[in-house]
């Protein structure tokens, strides 16, 4: 077994609001084609960012029974993403090699809020509370869906949650702990108990109730907060000679990933533990911050937010002779928290897979300085090497790097 392996991308998969599918979610990305609308609940109407509920003939119906909803999001963005990686079925031979790692923030939220409203209606908890409930849900039915009986991983670091679960699996596989590893993330937190929790903590955006569609808005000075939606993005990743051997197409090559702490506060971040987690991943991957031509930003559109991150950019570029793009998709998707790691990363390796990088929507007037913010229209042209950040509450901080394949070195 080579130790050096390069480890690449060769299947991706996704569901957000933007339809079903990976093309789906980067051409409405790219297009600036929001997803979000009116989503009303109990404690009032908000903008949010649910999946379609129409989703054609591989739709939310032919889930298996009895899983909570961000397990049947997981289920459908693996499917596509096995499929896509020429994996619809593993050979028993190496079933035991191909891991599952999966991220997840508030994980079943669906099943823990029906079962508080049976209890307080007098009802019985369902059966099968427990089983659904356990936040290793996700990774327990992909491997069931997959025969996969590689080692199993379930990562909660709030909204970093899939892009921490992404970094550990390359890891895993330049160890030589496995030789594929199916990773991604899920959420489903449209419910009125988490709306209502995020709105208690005034970081949800004032819903434009003319166009709806445009009330979560990264970077610009009209912005009021966070969008929730809902999704799930599947990668499956593999060790460069195992990918080769099989012949298998390869999207990009995931290089490096940074994870830093801030240890300043639970919610307000800090640019330098921010710099430290896309250091970390330059480093990770052999790369000089002039190589990056492409940053998806975590941007989701609150003030304090999208300033620190501005921040960490201009300190991390600021001595580079050509600034990378930067822009953030949440614009048509929404926050899918700790799921948002995974369906960014997607599209950032569709972005140099492509060579066109998706603009930030509803971008007219910004407030931030120091940045090259793409804005309007998709910016084209090659990008050999991105980032993709992730940061969360709690000061959890990751930084992705991926290059194009073969590298150019």
């Amino acid at each position: 077994m080579n130790l050096h392996d390069r480890v690449v991308i060769t299947g991706l998969g996704a569901v957000s609001a933007l339809g079903l599918g990976a093309d789906a979610l980067f051409a409405g990305s790219l297009a600036g084609r929001s997803g979000i609308r009116l989503w009303p609940g109990e404690g009032g109407t908000w903008a949010a960012a649910p999946v379609p509920g129409d989703l054609g003939p591989v739709g939310m119906h032919q889930l298996p029974a009895n899983v909570d909803r961000h397990v049947g999001l997981a289920a459908l963005a693996v499917r596509e993403a096995m499929a896509d990686a020429g994996l619809e079925n593993v050979p028993a031979a190496e079933s035991a090699s191909t891991g599952v790692y999966w991220g997840t923030g508030v994980g079943s939220a669906t099943t823990v809020e029906d079962s508080y409203g049976r209890l307080h209606a007098g009802q019985r908890a369902r059966p099968l509370t427990i089983l659904l409930a356990m936040q290793n849900a996700a990774v327990a039915q992909i491997a069931l869906d997959h025969g996969l009986r590689g080692p199993q991983l379930s990562v909660s670091q709030a909204c970093a949650s899939a892009a921490a679960a992404i970094g550990e699996a390359m890891l895993a596989l330049r160890w030589g702990r496995a030789e594929r590893i199916v990773v991604g993330g899920s959420e489903a937190p449209l419910l009125t108990g988490q709306l209502l929790a995020w709105d208690a903590l005034r970081v949800l955006a004032k819903t434009d109730m003319l166009s709806p569609e445009q009330s979560c808005r990264p970077f610009d000075r009209r912005r009021s907060g966070l969008v929730l939606g809902e999704g799930a993005a599947a990668l499956v990743l593999e060790r460069e000679s195992v990918a080769r051997r099989r012949g298998a197409r390869i999207h990009a090559e995931l290089c490096g990933y940074g994870n830093a702490g801030d240890a300043s506060h639970y919610a307000r971040p800090d640019p330098a533990g921010q710099q430290r987690a896309m250091e970390l991943a330059l480093q990770d991957a052999g790369l000089m911050a002039g190589d990056i031509g492409y940053i998806n930003a975590h941007a989701t559109a609150t003030s304090v937010g999208d300033a620190t991150e501005a921040a960490a950019i201009r300190n991390t570029f600021g001595g580079v002779q050509k600034a990378p793009a930067v822009s953030s998709t949440k614009a048509v998707h929404g926050h899918t928290l700790g799921a948002a790691g995974a369906l960014e990363l997607v599209i950032t390796v569709l972005a140099l897979a492509r060579g066109e990088c998706p603009p930030t929507a509803h971008l007219q007037e910004t407030d931030v300085e120091g940045v090259d913010l793409i804005s309007g229209t998709a910016r084209r042209g090659p990008v050999l090497a991105a980032l993709s950040n992730t940061f969360a509450f709690g000061g959890s901080n990751v930084s992705l790097a991926v290059r194009q394949y073969p590298a150019n070195d």
